[in-house]
């Protein structure tokens, strides 16, 4: 589906966003690199995070894994631990694979445009299309909730956002913007229009250089872009778990690749009904993910029998675990918590 026409000089506005990008853009370190690693790694880590929020987090994962071999030979653990605080780990998993993806499939070299990049474990279209423009200038917008926000705006386009056929009908706008040979600059223009000045609350039109320019803004109608009519309802999710410990050791055990928290530790979920006269209540406590409202529940065992705790440990594959080896591992936000409390 195309984009309907506009009355507005597309590529004027899309020069004034460069303009304004060259004087006011972001500042980034990944910025001073066309290196296409550094690049995805940036990308995959700001998807869910903050800039401010997750900046030491990228400089710290490149400083231990500065390259493409060096990542696909670490250890899972280790991978892990250095996403801890970043949350949905999945995407460190989804990093570690392709990493190797790379190293099998593209004889070590990064692949250097849309369609290859596209293949690799956990990158989407957005991810792709930022990565082949800003490395390779491939022209191709890297359109994610900026774009949706920003063009629907500009052009008071009630298209659908949450519509299947979204990301083609707002590329096909944006490519109408996109001055030749400048598809990286734009897209990271974009980026930073979104992020600090086009916000989804409060917008800062009064300084946006795209305002004389903006018919949402001009008909006063911002807070009816963009138009999003579905919404999926999150699921609630009751979880219990058992902290049993003998002296100062306790049980932890890494989850598979089903569900949520791949790969993340956790304590045990069942206990024999021997245990059951160790045990105390501690905590509940309620935490959300992106389609999920969890409650859990946090009960502490504490045993006097050695043989037992490590009998119960060995037939369940749980490891024995001190303070100083938990903290080598990455743990779900809800149980890192329960262990700062009460180790």
């Amino acid at each position: 589906m195309k984009p309907k026409k506009q009355n507005a000089d597309f590529l004027h506005v899309g020069e004034k966003l460069l303009a304004w990008y060259e004087i006011s853009g972001r500042d980034l370190p990944f910025r001073k690199t066309k290196d296409p690693y550094k690049i995805w790694i940036c990308e995959i880590i700001f998807q869910q995070t903050r800039i401010e929020q997750g900046l030491n987090h990228y400089k710290n994962f490149i400083k231990r894994f500065p390259d493409l071999e060096t990542l696909a030979n670490a250890d899972t653990d280790e991978v892990l631990l250095y996403w801890k605080g970043l949350g949905y780990y999945s995407r460190a998993l989804n990093l570690h694979k392709a990493a190797k993806q790379i190293i099998e499939d593209f004889n070590g070299k990064f692949p250097e445009n849309y369609d290859d990049i596209l293949k690799l474990k956990g990158v989407g279209k957005y991810t792709a299309a930022a990565i082949s423009s800003i490395c390779f200038n491939e022209k191709i917008p890297a359109v994610d909730g900026n774009f949706y926000r920003v063009l629907s705006r500009v052009f008071a386009d009630d298209f659908d956002i949450s519509n299947s056929k979204a990301f083609n009908y707002f590329s096909e706008l944006a490519l109408m913007m996109m001055p030749k040979n400048e598809a990286g600059h734009f897209n990271e223009a974009m980026m930073d229009l979104g992020s600090e000045i086009c916000k989804p609350k409060n917008p800062k039109c009064e300084i946006c250089p795209l305002n004389k320019n903006c018919i949402a803004f001009n008909t006063g109608n911002i807070q009816n872009f963009p138009v999003k009519s579905k919404k999926v309802k999150p699921t609630d999710l009751e979880l219990t778990y058992y902290f049993v410990e003998f002296k100062d050791r306790f049980l932890i055990r890494q989850r598979n690749d089903g569900f949520i928290w791949k790969k993340l530790y956790e304590f045990p979920t069942e206990i024999p009904d021997e245990f059951e006269n160790y045990i105390t209540h501690q905590k509940t406590v309620n935490h959300k993910l992106t389609h999920k409202n969890l409650t859990i529940h946090f009960y502490k065992v504490s045993l006097n029998s050695k043989k037992g705790f490590e009998e119960f440990a060995v037939k369940n594959g749980f490891r024995i675990s001190s303070q100083d080896d938990a903290a080598l591992k990455s743990f779900p936000k809800s149980l890192e918590n329960y262990l700062a409390e009460n180790v």
